[in-house]
């Protein structure tokens, strides 16, 4: 889970971009932190970067697919 210590440089958005589920190998459409829907494992990754393939690594048996949803967006201004 991510965490952060000054809310103050957080802002909330309840934009649709945080809904979407992106499969592996795809490239990130944002810069920020992704967490696999199914285990919540995290990584962060630079816009137009390549999201990690589904090999990056694996659900036991059942548990699902890799998919990676946006947690966290990151701005450059």
């Amino acid at each position: 889970m991510a965490s952060f210590k000054y809310a103050i440089h957080i802002h909330q958005d309840n934009s649709n971009v945080f809904d979407q589920k992106h499969p592996p190998g795809n490239f990130a459409p944002f810069a920020g932190i992704y967490r696999c829907v199914v285990c919540g494992k995290e990584i962060g990754i630079a816009q137009g970067h390549t999201l990690p393939p589904q090999n990056h690594h694996q659900h036991p048996n059942g548990r699902g697919r890799v998919e990676w949803q946006l947690l966290v967006q990151a701005h450059s201004y």
